[in-house]
């Protein structure tokens, strides 16, 4: 990051002005904004891979650390093209025509709905997706974020027999468990997540789906490295989920990691035969399928806003969510102009 960058990557607008080459929406259209810039013609924008897309980020400086460049991303770092956030009253759409999902005049849906198309509710599917997630079967997702929280009512949805969702922040767990008949597991209560799991599913979970990231060690090892910059991703719930997963089972990353994490539990993803896949969600490929969800009835996404806040208190906002303050799960920003 640097001084002055405008954070944020989801957002629901109103269309202002159009350029010369943008033909599929038009000044007036309410829109729901990708968070993931996607030019929409090259190779893996073709293949419906649109966070991989080959030509929107010029950021040397992943090529030099992954060795390619993947797609931009608004407000989110330089490392994804530096581009200004959606956290404001204006905001520049590069590739409107692909970036932008226009709502139907006709939908009676609230801002609240559709602002999960941006993000969350995309990369929650992605993360049943890339598991393949289907009916009859367990599934366990580390974290009860409001990714964590998509991920499981998705994996509901498609027809998961048992879903157990784990963290420790009791009132989310509560939230979750309340909203989609979840199980929750709260970490903070037991030695052994992994051989909890276990307990209760003795075959081993057929999908593990991580949604907290590298920023959440549980171990002394990985705080210990950590602090001592020996490692910049802490491997705890890769540890445990390749231990709770069954032989053959899937294991997938949407959580973010970034760098480099010791102790990888190798010898078991290779010797149980387990699928390992993660990544950005592919927004743009999903969203029109999970809109006509939502316009259905079938789900409503909107449970995670626990808070609305306006613009001018970002700050406080940002406060608030980091230390979940009040039971704050996600915030909704609200500019002068919206509905």
């Amino acid at each position: 990051m640097q001084k002055g960058d405008i954070v944020g990557h989801e957002a629901v607008g109103v269309v202002e002005a159009v350029g010369p080459e943008v033909t599929k929406v038009k000044p007036g259209d309410r829109v729901v904004i990708a968070f993931a810039i996607s030019c929409g013609e090259c190779e893996y924008c073709k293949q419906g891979w649109f966070t991989s897309c080959d030509k929107t980020n010029p950021s040397s400086q992943m090529e030099g650390l992954y060795g390619h460049r993947i797609g931009a991303a608004f407000g989110y770092s330089h490392l994804t093209g530096g581009y200004d956030g959606l956290q404001a009253e204006f905001a520049r759409v590069p590739f409107a025509d692909v970036t932008l999902l226009p709502v139907p005049a006709s939908s009676k849906l609230k801002d609240e709905q559709l602002l999960c198309l941006s993000d969350i509710a995309c990369t929650g599917w992605h993360g049943n997706e890339l598991g393949e997630v289907s009916r009859g079967q367990t599934v366990a997702i580390w974290g009860s974020g409001p990714v964590g929280m998509m991920a499981a009512m998705w994996a509901k949805f498609r027809g998961a027999s048992r879903v157990f969702v784990i963290d420790n922040d009791v009132s989310r767990l509560e939230l979750v468990r309340t909203k989609l008949g979840v199980d929750v597991i709260d970490f903070s209560n037991v030695k052994d997540v992994s051989k909890v799991l276990l307990e209760l599913v003795p075959d081993g979970v057929d999908v593990c789906i991580d949604c907290a990231g590298f920023r959440f060690p549980t171990s002394l090892v990985h705080k210990l490295e950590r602090a001592l910059r020996l490692e910049t991703d802490a491997l705890d719930i890769i540890d445990q989920m390749s231990f709770a997963v069954r032989k053959m089972g899937h294991l997938v990353l949407i959580g973010d990691y970034f760098g480099y994490g010791n102790h990888f539990p190798i010898g078991r993803v290779m010797e149980k035969s387990l699928t390992m896949r993660g990544g950005q969600a592919f927004v743009q490929k999903y969203w029109k399928q999970l809109l006509g969800y939502i316009e259905e009835g079938r789900v409503d996404p909107s449970f995670v806003f626990t808070h609305h806040m306006p613009l001018d208190k970002l700050p406080e906002a940002y406060k608030m969510f980091n230390e979940h303050a009040d039971n704050a799960v996600k915030i909704a920003l609200t500019t002068r102009s919206s509905s």
